[in-house]
């Protein structure tokens, strides 16, 4: 993904049972919508080449993932959000 979009920037990243956190900066030109589109369709895309059991399970269509998101600005407390993406799944 970086060598097509060196624009965004994955600066933290961790999981938990069933979901992902991740800190990501984006240039203003890119709707918070693509950038999530994008990470989608190309994290699925190497998770069922990676795993080519997954290509069954989610036989049908080409994502993974859900269809929803939740997203928040980080603004000055981006200290405070890194350390909960560092926190989850312990």
């Amino acid at each position: 993904m970086v060598e097509y979009y060196p624009e965004i920037e994955i600066l933290e990243m961790n999981h938990d049972q069933d979901h992902i956190h991740l800190l990501v900066s984006i240039p203003p030109k890119m709707t918070v919508g693509k950038v999530v589109g994008i990470l989608k369709a190309n994290t699925a895309r190497h998770m069922k080449k990676k795993f080519p059991f997954l290509r069954e399970v989610y036989w049908g269509t080409e994502s993974i993932w859900s269809g929803g998101y939740f997203v928040s600005t980080v603004g000055a407390n981006e200290a405070i959000v890194r350390k909960y993406i560092e926190l989850q799944g312990s």
